[in-house]
């Protein structure tokens, strides 16, 4: 943002109010407009479900797999929909389904330890506490066939 805005007044355009009372606009700076630039360069998504308006830009960056696109990552929406059926207050393990693969969500950890190369599937029994990190060549699985064919292995709990 520090560049794309570098020393320039920021504009804001507001076009209405979302369900929550927070604004709905276009911001600009030096005549860019800055969700369209933070969408291009791969640093945010095109959200679908209120607008098609910056998808061929998202359709861009993904197909040069730049920012969000040169990894692997879950939608926040998809996220949030995953996490929805979650108690936060409850202590006691809740049983948890992944979103069908046809939804597109990636939700099994491919985790390595000093036991190897391990999947966790939602619901296991080390899955809440199992962190990705992708720079040590974790990653996400969309299906446990795919973390199979990879080479990685169940968690046997």
């Amino acid at each position: 943002m520090r560049k794309l805005i570098g020393h320039n007044p920021v504009r804001c355009e507001v076009s209405g109010r979302g369900k929550y009372g927070r604004a709905i606009g276009t911001c600009f700076a030096h005549g860019t407009n800055l969700q369209q630039e933070l969408v291009r360069q791969g640093f945010a998504l095109a959200y679908r479900k209120y607008s098609t308006r910056y998808v061929p830009d998202e359709d861009e960056a993904r197909e040069a797999q730049r920012g969000l696109w040169s990894g692997s990552f879950i939608e926040p929406w998809r996220w949030r929909r995953h996490q929805k059926g979650r108690s936060a207050s409850s202590h006691r393990r809740q049983p948890q389904t992944a979103p069908s693969r046809s939804a597109g969500a990636c939700l099994i950890k491919g985790n390595i330890s000093a036991s190897g190369r391990i999947y966790h599937v939602p619901g296991g029994m080390f899955y809440d506490r199992t962190g990705i990190d992708e720079s040590h060549g974790e990653r996400w699985f969309c299906s446990e066939a795919a973390a199979r064919r990879a080479g990685w292995r169940r968690s046997r709990r």
